[in-house]
């Protein structure tokens, strides 16, 4: 059979690389040809999962048409954040938890989307669904994965469903999850050995909200005043990058793991800026406090949405 790629969204995180792998697990037992492969590498808290449940992170590309004519996709859908030859391919699967955005084929494919807190957890469904046993790894980082986007169950984004998996994934992989998360959570957030230009670019998205074009980073931390006191480094990485790629807004989520609190810093055009202030209230001097706001999908994005209408 024709090899397809599977992977998740650029500057991916453990959901993005671990559901890939999953997925390809699944998929090659149902008789597909798949390779899982990352759109960049993995960041410390995705090696430190790898690493756990004994993976080598999967190969990175750039490009995909060079490879293949078909591709899979876990936890996103939006080709800006995609490979970025995704047009020259055909898109034969999508797994997702994100909103549908500017998502068009040509070809009738298996589309998969729930309001869940991880793909992985999705994931979990189907395997059940096909029958196909669990392997102790795979159950690992797909554990791994939830835990990661729920912020070990703490995340609004989370549900039951997410929690029952968790429970069910622990018991396969054989983790205290509570225990091994909290490792996992930590693990992802050293940033002293980091660049702030590295920083900025390890977990972030792009997102075209009415013509804008909006950035939006996220980085976890356990010390957040620590990390405000780079505070200039980042508004001058944030800047130059926002002038390079033409972001009309850049937004630098900060997030304490351990309280489940962020602040946020923020740049852009006035406009911009306004549409921002609408959604989350007013900006001092580049910087926002948003107690309890720890989710870029449902917390971040839809109000920003909203506010650029």
């Amino acid at each position: 059979m024709e090899k397809e790629l599977v992977f998740g969204h650029q500057n991916p995180d453990t959901d993005a690389i671990g559901t890939a792998i999953a997925y390809s697990y699944l998929q090659n037992k149902l008789g597909y040809n798949t390779e899982a492969v990352a759109l960049g590498e993995a960041n410390d808290e995705t090696a430190f999962a790898l690493n756990k449940f004994g993976f080598e992170a999967p190969r990175v590309i750039k490009t995909a048409a060079n490879e293949v004519k078909k591709v899979m996709l876990v936890d996103h859908n939006e080709p800006q954040q995609s490979v970025a030859d995704i047009d020259q391919v055909t898109v034969t699967h999508v797994v997702d938890h994100h909103r549908i955005m500017n998502f068009d084929t040509s070809m009738p494919l298996f589309y998969l989307a729930e309001p869940v807190g991880c793909t992985s957890t999705i994931m979990l469904g189907l395997y059940k669904h096909f029958g196909v046993e669990i392997p102790q790894n795979i159950a690992g980082i797909m554990l791994s994965a939830i835990i990661s986007d729920t912020l070990l169950l703490k995340s609004p984004t989370t549900t039951e469903k997410d929690r029952e998996a968790v429970k069910e994934l622990a018991k396969i992989a054989d983790v205290d999850y509570e225990k091994y998360g909290l490792e996992e959570l930590k693990a992802g957030t050293n940033i002293a050995s980091k660049s702030e230009e590295e920083l900025i670019d390890l977990d972030a998205k792009s997102f075209d909200l009415n013509g804008k074009n909006v950035r939006v980073a996220q980085i976890n931390v356990v010390d957040l005043p620590e990390a405000l006191e780079r505070k200039d480094a980042f508004l001058k990485a944030m800047s130059a990058s926002a002038n390079s790629a033409g972001y009309d807004l850049f937004m630098l989520l900060i997030t304490n793991v351990l309280d489940s609190d962020s602040t946020a810093l923020v740049i852009g055009s006035d406009d911009a800026l306004a549409s921002f202030e609408k959604a989350f209230g007013s900006v001092k001097d580049s910087e926002i406090s948003l107690p309890g706001v720890v989710s870029r999908k449902k917390q971040v994005v839809p109000p920003l949405t909203d506010a650029f209408k």
